[in-house]
């Protein structure tokens, strides 16, 4: 069954011949203490110990439908899905016995067997599942057991003749292509379904004839009943019209668009595409692995119920936990809050862009989860956190040495180089900064969150929007002031992040200082020929001086108004690691001047925070 699928936790085996059918399961690690159980209602739940809360966690019970559970409503009765309850059938009322969820019904009138007017009669039932009993299946092939090989078996008459004849038959069903289908004895796990679903049928229960009336009584009872029917209709049809007019409302309209965006997501990783316009034809063409979707419990589990010691932070998208799996490996889930505003269209973003990257330097999408109105996405876990918890934090002094930010510099350009130059299309992230830039346990930097990331063809150099998004301090000044992004855009905030990274100090916070900002505080010192002070104190005396003076250059050249001026991350690469590339003057960065205004400067994004600008449609 799909519950019992291959995962992180168990290894499922199941066997049949002839004689038996039995399943069995073991675990991956036997650290974990688990138990299986088949409980008196017919259903079976899997469990596991959570130390922490010293309780059982129900990781899956099967089935999960009430009508799905073997005699949920006793024989001779109706089970709804969808309010979970039963109902006799007609011509049954409830037994006494109360056993399990019901007790069933039993017969109002015993049937007759007779003859005549006393014949039993066979009442139809539209739109359900077919029974169980004793059941014995008749192809249009066979001669009828009951009424000899001479009797034409596509004539429905013989098949209810046939059951009519034995007093132990209890319905009967029969279908266009000459198939039958009779019961014996009580009828259980009778479900009611919808009328237009697909799979339901239509059975014919046998009934005492007094149950009928001759088909008059039933008629009359009906008579009182047409004007309550009426109101109902009316009544619902009215609220159908408002409910229909409501709709054009802003709010639910987005509502409506986010649940169909969810829903392509769904689509789309579960068939492997990266496609998420919708297009069936692009989505057959590729024959991609499935994207690693994680239960709802499994993760809960690895967070311990996401709780607060395992919080690690939190952004516009939601919070972030720790966790470890139950094989031992540990993970971040990123949660996207049900409170946001934002979220979904970058989680499928970032989903898409992610899972399809495959370089040491980006982080690596382990899958995620999309359970019980859930949006979650599990990566790899960083025991370093961030670097801007090392470059602007007050705990971690001394702990990035100047070889540490050289290779730092060095994987986030190669992690860059390769969005723009190698990758199937060409990605812009839009959002790189210091807090995007997270360290595994040996300080190597890993680009994350592509919520915002943009794909290129290899035709198109540069796109145009009205929304601009990504934070203030990194952004190029053609997008932040026009909208237009290009892999320009990308080297702009990496000649930030390169400044940074350099000084120790964030580009924003200089508002009592005679420069707006880090790059014309960077550039008052170059104009100065004094690049010496714009390092980091802590580094001291361990500065490698051409070097600095080199990396700033780089980082000017990357930071310059015009984009066509600034560099490509091919270039730069080159220019960082080969000493023998010659290096053009910059020209004056983008927002160095002192004299530009800043409209209230004290709204600026913070390192961690994402803006969004909306503009009305």
């Amino acid at each position: 069954m799909p519950e019992m699928r291959l995962n992180y936790i168990f290894n499922y085996s199941l066997y049949s011949d002839e004689n038996e059918t039995y399943f069995s399961y073991s675990l991956y690690h036997p650290e974990p203490i688990t138990r299986f159980s088949l409980d008196v209602d017919g259903r079976m739940r899997e469990f596991a110990w959570l130390e922490n809360n010293q309780q059982w966690n129900l990781l899956w019970s099967q089935p999960k439908q009430f009508c799905s559970i073997l005699n949920s409503c006793g024989s001779f009765s109706r089970c709804f899905e969808d309010t979970q309850s039963c109902k006799c059938l007609r011509g049954f009322y409830p037994s006494e016995n109360q056993q399990g969820h019901n007790g069933g019904c039993i017969r109002s009138i015993p049937l007759t067997c007779g003859n005549g007017d006393n014949k039993d009669r066979f009442l139809g039932i539209d739109d359900v599942t077919y029974p169980l009993s004793a059941m014995q299946q008749i192809n249009a092939s066979n001669p009828f057991p009951y009424l000899g090989p001479q009797i034409s078996i596509s004539d429905e008459n013989s098949y209810k003749e046939a059951c009519l004849n034995n007093c132990n038959c209890s319905a009967y069903a029969y279908n266009t292509t000459g198939h039958c289908a009779i019961w014996y004895g009580d009828l259980l796990n009778l479900q009611q379904l919808s009328s237009n679903y697909p799979t339901g049928h239509r059975i014919f229960v046998k009934l005492a004839a007094s149950e009928f009336n001759n088909g008059k009584a039933n008629w009359l009872e009906w008579i009182p009943a047409i004007p309550v029917v009426l109101l109902v209709l009316l009544t619902a049809s009215f609220f159908i019209f408002r409910w229909r007019k409501s709709l054009k409302n802003k709010g639910e309209m987005e509502d409506t668009r986010q649940d169909i965006l969810l829903f392509d997501l769904e689509m789309s990783i579960t068939s492997g595409s990266n496609d998420f316009s919708g297009s069936e034809n692009s989505r057959k063409r590729r024959k991609e692995p499935a994207f690693p979707l994680f239960s709802f419990a499994s993760i809960s589990i690895a967070t311990e119920n996401f709780s607060l010691e395992n919080k690690l932070g939190e952004g516009g998208f939601g919070p972030v936990y720790k966790g470890k799996l139950l094989n031992g490996q540990e993970i971040a889930v990123k949660r996207l809050s049900k409170r946001s505003g934002q979220g979904l269209e970058e989680l499928k973003n970032e989903t898409m862009l992610i899972a399809k990257l495959q370089h040491r330097n980006l982080v690596r999408l382990l899958g995620c989860c999309l359970e019980q109105g859930e949006k979650i996405l599990i990566y790899e876990f960083m025991p370093n956190k961030s670097q801007d918890s090392f470059l602007f934090g007050t705990n971690n002094d001394g702990l990035l040495d100047w070889g540490t930010r050289v290779r730092i510099i060095e994987g986030i350009a190669q992690g860059l180089l390769y969005l723009h130059q190698y990758s199937r299309l060409r990605i812009i992230h839009r959002d790189l900064k210091a807090s995007n830039i997270l360290l595994d346990s040996e300080m190597n930097p890993k680009i994350s969150d592509f919520g915002l990331a943009r794909m290129f063809g290899d035709d198109k150099l540069q796109a145009n929007t009205k929304r601009i998004v990504g934070t203030y301090g990194y952004m190029s000044p053609e997008y932040a002031m026009e909208g237009l992004f290009s892999i320009k855009s990308d080297v702009f905030s990496f000649g930030v992040l390169l400044l940074e990274i350099v000084s120790g100090k964030k580009n924003t916070g200089f508002y009592h200082s005679s420069s707006l900002n880090l790059i014309g505080h960077a550039w008052q010192f170059w104009k100065g020929d004094k690049v010496l002070e714009l390092v980091d104190h802590r580094l001291e005396d361990l500065v490698s001086y051409p070097m600095l003076y080199r990396y700033i250059q780089v980082a000017l050249l990357c930071v310059q108004e015009m984009a066509a001026d600034r560099p490509t991350m091919s270039e730069v690469v080159s220019m960082l690691t080969n000493e023998l590339t010659v290096l053009n003057s910059p020209k004056q960065p983008a927002f160095s001047n002192s004299n530009q205004p800043s409209s209230r400067p004290a709204t600026l994004s913070a390192n961690h925070i994402t803006a969004s600008i909306m503009e009305p449609r």
